[in-house]
């Protein structure tokens, strides 16, 4: 009784951990607020925090106790489309704040077609992850 005390007391702290060096990412690169700004629904923004809680939520409901969503094949087009948004999200964000492609651009002496070379990164990215889900690795 007392093992099982310790290991629920040290998963829920270190799950606990792990959620709020998330939280201050997020909140240290306003990635929220980014969006807001980015989309103009500055009013929503309380919605947009409820939303990214709520589908962090749902996402560990999902993935570490493996509950039956029962949604079907729209229901996984759509977490998919969501899970890819979610994720071009933060590494835009990331290379925002850290303006990675302005100095690789410089660095290789780039100077018409910044536009076309973050796409292909986009591209590239989604052609990546389909290839992943594709051959099943």
């Amino acid at each position: 009784m007392t093992r099982t005390l310790i290991m629920t007391l040290a998963a829920l702290g270190g799950g606990f951990l792990v959620a709020a060096g998330v939280v201050a990412l997020l909140v240290g690169l306003g990635i929220i607020t980014r969006f807001t700004g980015i989309s103009h629904t500055a009013l929503h923004n309380r919605l947009y925090e409820t939303s990214v809680c709520l589908g962090a939520l749902f996402g560990n409901l999902l993935t570490v106790y493996r509950v039956p969503a029962g949604l079907g094949w729209p229901g996984l087009l759509l977490l998919g489309i969501s899970a890819g948004v979610y994720v071009g999200g933060w590494i835009m964000a990331l290379a925002e704040v850290i303006h990675i492609f302005p100095v690789f651009a410089r660095r290789i002496g780039l100077v018409k077609g910044l536009s076309f070379l973050v796409i292909a990164v986009a591209l590239g990215k989604m052609a990546g992850s389909l290839l992943f889900f594709y051959m099943r690795w």
